[in-house]
């Protein structure tokens, strides 16, 4: 998993103003030497952002033109601040402010809470769902786990909309809003958490800007203050403000236009939240004098990917398709996009799974590897297809990288040899930095070679590998760096949450993937009704479903590989099409086109299905019911057990321990977690349905090919009441 560029360590800091400027485009170079009255620079995926808006700021500074302390630089994420500072000082513009309009705000506000409202500042919760269950209860509705989560979401959206309680029914109209509940039940709730924050004295997230809008508007010595201190503001991804940033904004600018914003209307893909493109498309109405820029040389992507990216924006529609940028690929051909359709979706991650083995053997790191989805809920399937071909991934949103206990380790033991090395007898025959690390953590379990197989001692060996590999890049970037300037760096990084590369496929969201890039991406899943989801009903809604298909396109530097399934579950219905946004992109498409057969004049490649046993087809063509009630089941765990949770199991509880302990030792064995073998769901689904054979057992979802290869005599043999053999091996 790398960033837009991969890394923000660079080999040495220009010698002057006019060093910052070498190497720039003349695109990025206008950017750089527009130092004065506002700025718009509306830049395509993969045109160098980033790059450009760092060595204006270094070059301002550099020139004399800039005050370090004068410039705030806002960005969305504390990666992305904290790989902006890290430029920026390798540009020789320390002192520079880069934050998250959070971050910002939140030191502002502790700074002046003394002075504008008195006392110590309310202390700040990091998730505010139990607080909500909390007010749903005092207003005696009762909400299920997935409303919950959704009702949290129309607060966070009223907030960053400035939307108070009492006008969230009419809001959510004039908006278009789908309200996950009642308008006036949620509006209930949203007023009753508002009161039971106030009564225990906390505050959220979006508290944090409006109690920052409040202060700087009510007091206008303190507003002043903040303009005397920040003087010169440049805002990344200013296609995603929300309404109060964008009101936090002007308060800090004032009457003065110092203002330089970067973005791209293409890739909106957080309206959700409240983000909104209109002030980056209006931003040449509010500024008539703006200086306009244009980045559209595509530096990341081969021609064959940009073209797909440029077909795909070709076709929108709306305000934002008006304002398209037609990237071109400065980069050497590559190969063209493979677009390939699987009967089912275990087959689809199957098929997935088996290629980036093939890539992986051939030399490609899985780092660079990612398989990106509509929703979360797509994850596992791909989790175990890559553990049953062996291949380590990394979840990207999951356990954040400076949070693992064996990273955590880590730095206790660097920081230790950092402050007492010449006393350590494993640092007496280190040469430079990369030897140092390698010393340490060789006490903390690495080793040269990594372990076999794709479970925990794997990724703890992945985790500090990807320390090893760092500390490599800082002795590249910094021959005489130190243990101690090591350390130094991991702080830093971990401040902003920039977690070096990890050997492993990323698995993500589309949503989760934005400004991050791989050489190869698998977009899986893209059918309709996931992409477009199927609660995309709005021209505008599908139309974000564009951006967010176009955003996973942009993210491939050289391979591309999209995919679909024609059902579910093996055996199912084949009534699913290839979105529509891939018709006439995918070879042989038009714009009404339907599905052929085999290699047809479609062109589209047929995912491998074959193996020692065909999954049977069923014949009835109604969606899958509840077995117990007849309840219509569209939760995938419910699919999986083909009943309802609440409905009376007749699961064989003898059996399902059986297969609970064997799975245990397979995982041992194997050095993986358990569910990679077998979820709970499917050990499960197999003691209720007690399969004789391998066509019963191929029924099961979660059961694909390579685990009925892999494991299928030993679960019929439990389910026989037999003792197992033992797992094929050589998989």
């Amino acid at each position: 998993m790398t960033a837009a560029t991969h890394s923000s360590l660079f080999p040495q800091v220009p010698d002057s103003a006019d060093a910052v400027l070498e190497g720039l485009d003349p695109e990025q170079r206008e950017v750089a030497t527009a130092l004065h009255g506002p700025v718009c620079v509306l830049a395509g995926a993969g045109t160098g952002k980033t790059r450009a808006i760092t060595h204006r700021i270094a070059y301002g500074v550099r020139a004399g033109v800039l005050q370090p302390s004068s410039v705030l630089a806002v960005t969305f994420t504390n990666r992305a601040a904290g790989e902006m500072r890290g430029r920026l000082r390798q540009l020789g513009a320390q002192g520079v402010q880069a934050r998250t309009f959070h971050s910002a705000a939140l030191r502002q506000l502790q700074f002046f809470w003394p002075k504008a409202i008195g006392g110590s500042l309310p202390r700040l919760v990091d998730r505010k769902i139990q607080l909500v269950a909390d007010a749903a209860a005092a207003c005696r509705i009762r909400l299920d786990r997935g409303e919950l989560r959704d009702v949290t979401a129309e607060i966070e959206w009223s907030k960053v909309t400035q939307t108070v309680p009492a006008d969230y029914p009419p809001a959510v109209v004039k908006a278009g809003r789908e309200a996950p509940r009642d308008p006036a039940e949620i509006a209930q709730i949203y007023s009753v958490y508002e009161d039971l924050k106030r009564d225990r004295s906390v505050i959220d997230f979006e508290d944090v800007l409006l109690l920052t809008v409040a202060v700087l508007q009510d007091r206008h010595d303190i507003a002043e203050q903040v303009r005397a201190q920040y003087q010169h503001f440049v805002v990344d991804e200013y296609q995603d403000v929300s309404p109060l940033q964008q009101r936090l904004l002007e308060l800090w600018l004032g009457d003065r236009d110092s203002l330089c914003v970067v973005g791209d209307a293409s890739q909106t893909i957080y309206s959700f939240t409240g983000a909104t493109p209109d002030h980056l498309l209006d931003f040449r109405i509010r500024h008539p004098g703006a200086t306009v820029v244009k980045l559209v040389r595509d530096y990341r992507s081969t021609p064959q990917v940009v073209h797909l990216a440029n077909g795909l924006l070709a076709q929108a529609h709306g305000r934002a398709a008006d304002h398209r940028l037609e990237l071109i690929s400065q980069r050497p051909a590559g190969p063209e996009p493979v677009h390939t359709e699987y009967t089912d979706e275990p087959a689809e991650a199957e098929g997935a799974a088996r290629r980036i083995r093939e890539l992986v053997d051939a030399g490609v790191p899985a780092a660079e590897i990612a398989i990106l989805f509509r929703t979360n809920s797509q994850s596992e399937i791909y989790e175990q297809a890559l553990a049953d071909a062996g291949v380590p991934y990394q979840l990207r949103g999951a356990e954040r990288f400076f949070d693992r206990p064996e990273v955590r380790k880590a730095g206790v033991a660097l920081r230790a040899a950092a402050r007492f090395g010449g006393n350590d007898a494993l640092l007496d025959d280190t040469v430079d930095l990369p030897s140092q690390v390698r010393a340490v953590l060789s006490g903390e379990g690495w080793t040269t070679a990594p372990p076999a197989g794709s479970g925990a001692v794997r990724e703890r060996w992945e985790s500090l590998a990807a320390l090893v590999n760092l500390a490599h890049d800082v002795a590249a970037a910094r021959p005489a760096a130190t243990l101690a300037d090591f350390v130094t760096e991991l702080d830093e990084r971990a401040g902003a949450q920039h977690a070096p590369t990890v050997q492993g496929v990323t698995l993500a969201s589309l949503h989760s993937a934005k400004g991050l890039e791989w050489d190869v991406v698998f977009l899986v899943g893209v059918a309709e009704g996931m992409m477009p989801i199927t609660y995309a009903k709005t021209d505008e809604q599908i139309e974000e479903e564009r951006r967010l298909l176009y955003v996973g396109v942009t993210r491939a530097r050289e391979r591309l590989h999209v995919s679909w399934s024609l059902s579910r579950t093996p055996g199912g219905r084949p009534n699913r099409r290839p979105s529509h946004f891939l018709d006439g992109l995918r070879p042989g498409s038009t714009g009404t086109v339907g599905r052929g057969s085999g290699a047809g004049p479609g062109g589209v490649e047929r995912g491998f299905t074959g193996g020692p046993v065909a999954a049977p087809r069923r014949t009835q063509r109604t969606p899958a019911r509840c077995r117990v009630c007849g309840r219509t089941l569209t939760d995938a765990g419910e699919m999986k057990l083909m009943r309802c949770d609440n409905c009376p199991s007749d699961m064989d509880e003898g059996l399902y321990e059986r297969l609970r302990e064997w799975r245990a030792d397979q995982a041992r064995l194997s050095g993986q977690p358990a569910f990679c073998v077998f979820t709970d769901r499917t050990l499960m689904a197999i003691a209720e349905s007690a399969p004789d054979d391998d066509r019963e057992l191929a029924r099961i979802p979660g059961v694909g090919m390579r685990k009925l290869n892999r494991y299928g005599a030993d679960v019929l043999a439990i389910c026989a009441g037999r003792q197992p053999r033992g797992a094929v091996e050589g998989d």
